[in-house]
């Protein structure tokens, strides 16, 4: 029996006390306790450091149990994902969104980024009156458009006969329809009129993120500068100042000695803390080695892991959809059907943040990359991404061998589904 099945599901007590090893913001605290206030954290720490006499209500708090050896880290953030469990945010039907909603958060990713494709003008702006609603119900924190200003050459999964160039009318359409919770974007910086729209996605709080792109690496750096000043000069309340680098690797040249491309001035930015660099650190996008001397590099808070997941994320092999665009899924490798392209992710976070570990990350800078680095990215600091008094009760409780036993959201414990 799981620590999911003996805890409250459908409405939680006012006040509850948990413990296990918690690891939060690059800490390890063996012997951790975590007290929740209705949806909010009261105390996050040592055990002995907590007296129940001290926090009004906890006299009668509910002690929940969990196994011997439990992990407590804050509810996961994923930057980039299309959907899991056969739902798709790309395709922007309600239905098939909130299924993968469901699943994500049931999985321990308790905060996420509706992440579309390149598709029609009209499909964008559909998904984003959908992601819209989902948002003010507080559901998704907001949306991620990749695409559809990216590079032909290197459009992996993208469907090439949607991909534009830049187009500022378009931009400010997308933006309106957004109602601020377009939160980042990714573009190809080499394509005509990319300078105007990074300057148009940060002067609306849209942080720019680089990708799909077959630019040098004087390009990417020039570009990546240009997205930092501008969201510092723009200063929106909640908004990071740090672009961010889409899929790090892949939807890119490789780094060659002569012809570094845009891997290296990513990686540079990153080291510098002037760019946030995302890993799809989940075994199939990168080789555990690569995730292991990005980490080295430049360091887990310059980078978030992300899934990059697709509808087939929690299934079995099978037949999909990325958007438009047709997805064949062999022993859990989400592939184009046109082009034999990879399509995305099958992993969740969680094992995305397993697979890290196994590849030589330490635990807490793993969690790190999953949790407060994101949520910084998001702006919401002050709120997700770590176990600490007044954030929300976001918890994943996993055995020793990081596997989901629990999943708390807002203070409510998510039945398995």
């Amino acid at each position: 029996m799981t620590a999911a099945d003996r805890l409250p599901t459908s409405s939680a007590p006012s006040h509850q006390i948990i413990k296990g090893t918690i690891v939060s913001d690059g800490e390890v605290v063996e012997d951790g306790l975590v007290a929740i206030e209705g949806d909010r954290i009261a105390y996050a720490g040592p055990a002995d450091g907590f007296d129940p006499a001290a926090y009004e209500g906890f006299q009668s708090a509910i002690r929940l149990g969990v196994p011997s050896g439990s992990y407590l880290i804050p509810g996961l953030v994923d930057v980039h994902c299309h959907g899991g469990n056969g739902g798709d945010f790309p395709g922007g039907e309600e239905a098939s969104a909130r299924k993968a909603v469901d699943f994500l958060h049931r999985s321990g990713t308790t905060t996420f980024l509706a992440s579309m494709v390149t598709a029609p003008p009209e499909d964008l702006l559909r998904g984003i009156q959908l992601y819209v609603k989902l948002a003010d119900e507080g559901l998704v924190a907001g949306i991620h458009l990749e695409g559809p200003f990216l590079s032909h050459a290197r459009c992996g999964a993208q469907n090439p006969d949607y991909l534009l160039e830049p187009d500022l009318d378009l931009m400010e359409e997308l933006v309106g329809a957004a109602a601020g919770k377009l939160a980042t974007m990714t573009y190809a910086p080499e394509l005509p009129g990319a300078a105007a729209l990074v300057d148009l996605m940060t002067s609306h709080g849209v942080t720019p993120s680089l990708g799909h792109t077959d630019c040098d690496d004087a390009t990417a750096a020039a570009s990546l500068a240009a997205a930092r000043e501008g969201l510092e000069s723009a200063g929106f309340d909640g908004v990071s100042s740090l672009p961010t680098v889409t899929h790090l690797f892949n939807g890119m040249p490789p780094m060659h000695h002569r012809a570094p491309g845009p891997v290296a001035a990513c990686l540079r930015m990153a080291q510098e803390g002037k760019a946030v660099v995302e890993l799809i650190a989940d075994g199939t996008h990168l080789a555990p080695s690569t995730v292991a001397t990005v980490f080295q590099l430049v360091g887990a808070t310059n980078i978030v892991l992300v899934t990059d997941s697709m509808a087939a994320a929690g299934l079995s092999d099978g037949s999909y959809m990325l958007g438009p665009s047709p997805v064949t899924v062999s022993d859990g490798v989400a592939t184009l059907d046109a082009t034999g392209s990879i399509a995305g992710g099958t992993a969740t976070l969680l094992e995305v943040v397993r697979k890290t570990v196994g590849a030589g990350v330490a635990l807490p800078d793993a969690v790190c990359s999953a949790t407060a680095v994101p949520a910084a990215v998001l702006g919401l600091s002050d709120e997700i991404g770590g176990l600490r008094r007044g954030l929300r009760a976001d918890i994943v409780v996993t055995n020793a061998d990081l596997e989901l036993t629990g999943v708390m959201r807002n203070g409510l414990w998510l039945s398995e589904s």
